[in-house]
């Protein structure tokens, strides 16, 4: 019988095939050579996706005086760094979206719990020293990508874990190496190196649950991607957002948050993240 992480790798060879818009966000994180110019473009061709992007660049969140009308003007108002992270989150939901999973499983909330982490850790990595900070958004967008693994390709195991965590209102990672061996974070970064995705992501992906054990080397006032990617996942479960249909929110979710060092940023950080979530979670 194949591994779990076989068995997870042939699920992620289910997923639909990425589209050419996709696949040109994808190899940009991976920092090959991609025409900006050339991805705005394609943008552009995916009348779907360039208007709910102008749709959301026009909103009050960005508040900009007149009208943007093309996915160029936008790229030159808010920088390719925003449009990129929008245009990523909302291909990847609609490629999820195509994916049968079992019952008990939500896509909507795995959609707005990955694109909230995703949100989040950004804000915090553009405000604190963080090893590999550019590459926090798509950590936040597949820190759980092996989750949606093991529903596709183990619904079984899915099962038994769901109801593990019904009993305990709560999914830890005891329970997946309890029922799998591994944890979901693992799986996670087998898949993002499947898909040539850069190291550092990868690293902070894997260790996202337990970001005490990432090897990462820093240097003196720097924190590891992990540990912003689990104190942005800490929280988005806090406030309520989160993948299992079973978990309860947090009395306190600003708690590992605070543990940042971010002081009086952190209000507005948070006031940050809640306009940009709020504006995007419609587009899923």
């Amino acid at each position: 019988m194949p591994s779990v992480r076989e068995r997870s790798l042939i699920a992620l060879g289910q997923l639909p095939p990425f589209s050419p818009i996709l696949n040109r966000l994808i190899a940009s994180l991976a920092s090959e050579e991609v025409s900006f110019a050339k991805i705005a473009d394609l943008i552009e061709k995916d009348t779907v996706l360039a208007g709910n992007i102008l749709k959301l660049v026009n909103s009050a969140l960005y508040g900009l005086a007149g009208t943007v009308n093309s996915i160029r003007h936008a790229v030159s108002l808010l920088g390719i760094s925003k449009l990129r992270n929008a245009a990523l989150s909302m291909s990847v939901a609609r490629m999820w979206s195509h994916v049968k999973t079992p019952p008990g499983w939500s896509t909507a909330n795995f959609n707005h719990h990955s694109v909230g982490v995703g949100i989040l850790s950004d804000l915090l990595a553009q405000r604190l020293n963080v090893v590999y900070a550019e590459g926090a958004f798509a950590a936040g967008l597949f820190h759980d990508l092996g989750l949606l693994l093991i529903a596709i390709g183990m619904p079984d195991e899915y099962r038994q874990m769901s109801l593990l965590c019904q009993e305990s209102k709560k999914w830890t990672q005891e329970y997946e190496i309890q029922v799998l061996g591994m944890t979901h974070a693992e799986l996670s970064a087998e898949a993002l190196a499947q898909w040539n995705l850069p190291e550092q992501i990868q690293t902070a992906v894997r260790y996202h649950g337990s970001p005490e054990l990432d090897p990462t080397p820093v240097e003196a006032g720097q924190i590891t991607l992990s540990r912003v990617l689990n104190a942005a996942d800490r929280y988005v479960k806090g406030t309520g957002v989160f993948v299992s249909l079973f978990e309860s929110p947090s009395d306190h979710p600003e708690a590992e948050l605070e543990q940042l060092g971010l002081e009086e940023r952190l209000p507005v950080i948070l006031g940050d993240f809640e306009n940009e979530f709020t504006a995007i979670k419609a587009y899923f």
